[in-house]
């Protein structure tokens, strides 16, 4: 016996393979685009304009050069990537823009007050503001040339091993490297060519590993997901499989002890230890990759005021955040002007171009997110932390809308970096964690941190371009049900009739 056949609906995709169930929404969405950029160019110059106003004493239009030749950049951009990934998340690239012109405006007003006794005039690429505008370009153009090659994500899987050897290439150059060749405020992330310029690998290398940590988790998470014991109602893993989880612990204390940076180190081992969660859905990789960095942080810590020599330089930034005011005008003098400018900036802070950023030292990078909290206050800098959060929850909704689990890993990876890329930064200047050398993403001055940021967007844009794509393999369901996150009609699925021998036939099939 069998169920009476249901009639089947018509055909949701044509014969030549046309989606004809609905029209498609990526107009709507890149015009959605376009009026959040606008919009996000408007904040910019608003702020532009008041900050060159309190700087020279009256309204000037030297800002809109600058202003214009940045939404020159990102209009284009626009353009670009309608076209690469017509269906990608329409909020990315606006609220990455904001952030980064925020960055751009905010260096040009440190220039225009080096200036500003002077007289003298900043042309459109010139000061650090200009040379910043000159990286958006170069980023804008590696994303948009990033897009182009990489037409579907799931071929960077292709080269995962080839990518994760060159990241772990590009992490350890640092520190085989001379001082005088790597060493910027005492972390050793740089290779420096001549006085002028100058990279971080670790910034690229970030991505590369993701790729293949993502790859590697897609054809392990089973073994990684059995349990061994259960305690305090949490399944913890089988002891042998905890190799590559101290496999990459051990990477991240030669980063933390060779090259003397805890951000960074902190970056790579987290960003394995939440793919991994991703993979396995196990909260205790979370917990035993807590207490493996934790108790690393601590012996090198104990270990640096004992012995000193490479542990030397994380005993001193432990002790600085430990009591910043100990040494106010000495050690502890970069965090104390921190605390100080953010104190001084209170709930709404001094206004754009009044406070005093001149003060802090490294503000066009290492500060700069105290900085500009001292003018634009507690207000502005939770406002632009939920743009940073809104950036990873798009990041994280393409990987739960992606179908294939290369680009779920990756995609949450990638989201994940950037958050705790911040995390790190703000916790640094705050006191909430030991200061670090990282730099605040699209905002902070320098290429490579722009550069590889920009790159980790354009891939996001990428998985969230699948995951959106109507009628595709990677960004649809089964039976052509839409991958755009909107509910699923039941009248557009097949139906299946189930005999009771457990053979199952199709619509329209004779039992």
């Amino acid at each position: 016996m069998t169920a009476p056949a249901i009639p089947a609906p018509p055909p949701i995709n044509q014969g030549d393979g046309a989606t004809a169930a609905r029209p498609s929404r990526s107009g709507g969405r890149r015009n959605a685009e376009l009026g959040l950029l606008a919009f996000a160019m408007v904040l910019v110059g608003g702020y532009a304009a008041a900050a060159e106003a309190a700087l020279v004493g009256h309204f000037s239009f030297g800002f809109l050069g600058p202003l214009i030749a940045f939404a020159g950049i990102l209009f284009v951009a626009h353009l670009l990537f309608r076209w690469l990934a017509p269906h990608a998340d329409p909020v990315l690239l606006p609220a990455v823009a904001l952030i980064n012109g925020f960055g751009v405006m905010f260096l040009r007003r440190l220039d225009v007050a080096a200036d500003a006794q002077s007289g003298a005039s900043i042309s459109i690429f010139g000061g650090q503001g200009g040379r910043q505008l000159m990286w958006t370009l170069l980023a804008v153009t590696g994303a948009v040339v990033a897009l182009a090659i990489v037409r579907d994500h799931r071929s960077l899987s292709r080269y995962a091993y080839t990518l994760g050897l060159a990241g772990i290439v590009l992490v350890m150059i640092p520190a085989f490297l001379p001082a005088r060749f790597s060493t910027i405020n005492g972390a050793k992330l740089w290779i420096k060519f001549g006085s002028f310029f100058a990279i971080q690998p670790g910034e690229f290398a970030k991505i590369m590993l993701l790729v293949y940590f993502a790859y590697y988790l897609v054809r392990k998470r089973e073994v990684l997901s059995l349990a061994s014991k259960r305690f305090l109602g949490i399944d913890f893993p089988r002891g042998r499989d905890l190799g590559p989880v101290v496999t990459v612990w051990l990477l991240s204390l030669m980063v933390l002890i060779f090259e003397k940076d805890l951000g960074t180190s902190l970056m790579y081992f987290g960003m394995f230890v939440v793919t991994l969660y991703i993979a396995t859905e196990r909260v205790s990789w979370l917990i035993i990759g807590l207490v493996l960095f934790l108790g690393g942080a601590y012996t090198a810590y104990v270990l640096g005021g004992l012995i000193g020599g490479p542990f030397a330089n994380f005993h001193l930034r432990a002790n600085i955040w430990l009591d910043p005011f100990a040494d106010p005008h000495g050690q502890g003098y970069q965090l104390v002007q921190s605390l100080l400018a953010l104190g001084t900036g209170g709930m709404f802070g001094a206004g754009p171009g009044v406070g005093r950023p001149d003060m802090l030292p490294v503000v066009e990078s290492d500060f700069i997110f105290a900085g500009m909290g001292e003018e634009i206050g507690l207000f502005g800098l939770a406002a632009l932390l939920v743009v940073y959060l809104l950036i990873v929850e798009r990041g994280l909704r393409a990987a739960i809308g992606v179908r294939d689990s290369f680009g779920k890993l990756f995609a949450g990876g990638l989201a994940f970096t950037l958050g705790l890329q911040v995390f790190v930064i703000v916790g640094g200047v705050s006191s909430l964690i030991p200061l670090t050398g990282q730099t605040t993403p699209f905002l902070s001055a320098g290429g490579s941190s722009l550069v590889a940021n920009w790159l980790l967007v354009a891939l996001l844009l990428r998985i969230s371009d699948a995951a959106r794509r109507p009628g595709d393999g990677s960004g649809s369901g089964r039976g052509g049900a839409p991958a755009s996150g909107g509910p699923v009609k039941l009248q557009e699925l097949p139906t299946e009739m189930i005999h009771a021998s457990g053979a199952s036939q199709r619509d329209g099939e004779k039992s």
